[in-house]
């Protein structure tokens, strides 16, 4: 799947256009028991021949009356409408919770810097970080234009000058870099704001 916005996945999907909110579907299956103001007895006063003629919803957002009007084939069409968007809904969900974007999110800016701040991970912390930002540049930075790595430490290490155009050859080469280094480096309080600065310093860079 594309990494996409919600938005533009509900409109990818005709969720918006195909009317399945709840007021939508409630204008399609009855209409609004109306009131109209009265002069001779100087108050608004609701119609009353539609009492008993139609079932009849009071919604509670609003204590508005709907006369229901509509059919049981059209009741059961909404409900396998709604089914079809609920399910739709799972899958979005499952996949937004899903490998690296269950870390870190879904990635949908362009051109990117991920500053790497490990701090003191013991060894397998270390490489457990690593995994996850392999993850993330195989799975979702392949989809953008730009990145860069940024590693927070004494010497500040950059992998690229620039944020580099993204390839198979460069995410590749970002995924090597990242294992080669060392475990740990000279660290201070003031590493990490170098490196989000460093990140920042490049008008391109949107994340």
């Amino acid at each position: 799947q594309s990494l996409v916005s919600s938005s533009e996945w509900l409109q990818r999907y005709g969720l918006k256009r195909n009317k399945l909110s709840f007021s939508q579907i409630l204008s399609q299956i009855g209409f609004q028991h109306r009131k109209d103001y009265v002069t001779p007895l100087g108050k608004p006063v609701a119609s009353r021949y539609a009492d008993g003629l139609f079932p009849q919803y009071k919604r509670a957002q609003d204590g508005s009356v709907y006369n229901l009007t509509a059919k049981k084939e059209l009741i059961l069409h909404f409900v396998d409408c709604l089914m079809g968007a609920i399910e739709l809904y799972k899958q979005r969900m499952e996949w937004l919770t899903s490998e690296s974007r269950q870390i870190f999110g879904v990635i949908q800016e362009r051109c990117i810097v991920i500053v790497l701040d490990f701090g003191t991970a013991a060894p397998t912390e270390f490489d457990l970080c690593r995994d996850a930002l392999s993850m993330v540049l195989e799975e979702q930075v392949i989809q953008i234009a730009r990145f860069n790595l940024i590693r927070a430490a004494q010497d500040l290490m950059k992998w690229q000058q620039k944020p580099a155009p993204v390839s198979e050859h460069t995410v590749k080469a970002a995924v090597m870099w990242l294992w080669k280094l060392d475990h740990m480096t000279a660290v201070s309080h003031t590493n990490s704001a170098e490196a989000l600065l460093e990140a920042m310093g490049d008008e391109a860079v949107s994340s």
